[in-house]
């Protein structure tokens, strides 16, 4: 169990930040999370509309965020799901998380996945077009830079001339590299390159083992060992009244929570973490940080791996 920091809206200031990694510390769970958002759009009415939640309205930056926590825990994985690669350069990438590698003391989870809005791409001067194929260039520049010495990468995209890139990673041979993504391509994608899988907030729990077997599947076929992925499923969990009839998977009370995570788990999950940011009651701008802190305390509590 992994548990996502306060990261967007009115709650997510660097105490209650602070506050929050702290308990889960302190409660035993395995990790802390964060996501990435650059902006919100002033007009939503494109096709994307649907996909603009207000939780967008206000996002921290996680590595940053990461960072921070750092220094304010000392055994707690950090965790982010996802960074876009189109918005980075992999060297860059590189150096910033062999960085937070090193002050967390090898405590990196790193979750990469290509985004879905075009007006990002187009404030982050990124192309739009040949997304797959930049990714898995991507990951494999990344990890020539992170393991190679002196590192040659010769590519479409990215070009790393005979040079020296210290330090290297704490995490050898790097940190874990995690994908996401739901259509098949990056399912396939997660399973022939990376360390494992990261679900999205829009995943359907329900069924998240179909997408996990696409994961395992495309492994075997590359020759690699599916039972060493990670399945890692972020948990929106919305804390109600006990719900009657069809709801969504981790929305009512705390024992339909409970009873949710064990089917997840069932699936094929690995790891779950839980967040609080994607609820409308407590990710958005206009919520009281008080009663959400307290939702949080709530549930940091009631879903304690011990």
């Amino acid at each position: 169990m992994g548990f996502a920091v306060p990261l967007a809206g009115s709650w997510a200031t660097p105490a209650n930040q602070v506050e929050v990694a702290q308990r889960a510390e302190e409660l035993g769970y395995a990790s802390l999370w964060t996501f990435q958002r650059l902006l919100f759009p002033a007009d939503r009415d494109g096709p994307d509309a649907a996909r603009w939640q207000p939780v967008y309205r206000s996002v921290h930056d996680p590595l940053v965020t990461l960072a921070y926590l750092a220094a304010h825990t000392t055994r707690i994985r950090l965790g982010v799901a996802v960074l876009n690669m189109p918005w980075f350069a992999p060297i860059l990438l590189a150096k910033q998380t062999v960085t937070l590698d090193a002050v967390s003391g090898g405590r990196l989870d790193l979750g990469l996945g290509l985004g879905w809005s075009r007006q990002e791409y187009d404030a982050a001067g990124a192309p739009f077009e040949q997304r797959g194929a930049r990714a898995e260039e991507f990951v494999a520049c990344l990890k020539a830079i992170w393991t190679e010495d002196p590192v040659e990468f010769s590519g479409e995209f990215h070009q790393v001339a005979g040079a020296h890139i210290d330090p290297k990673p704490v995490q050898r041979p790097h940190p874990p590299l995690l994908l996401g993504g739901s259509a098949e391509p990056a399912l396939r994608r997660a399973g022939r390159v990376s360390d494992g899988w990261i679900s999205s907030s829009g995943q359907d729990l329900a069924a998240i083992g179909a997408a996990i077997r696409v994961v395992a599947d495309a492994a075997s076929e590359a020759g690699r060992d599916p039972a060493a992925l990670r399945f890692i499923s972020r948990g929106v969990v919305r804390l109600r009244a006990e719900a009657t009839g069809e709801r969504r998977p981790l929305t009512g009370s705390l024992e339909q929570i409970k009873a949710d995570v064990a089917e997840v788990a069932e699936q094929g999950v690995t790891e779950l973490f839980v967040d609080l940011n994607f609820d409308r009651e407590i990710g958005v701008v206009d919520a009281d940080p008080a009663a959400s802190m307290a939702r949080a305390h709530e549930l940091l509590d009631a879903l304690a791996p011990s």
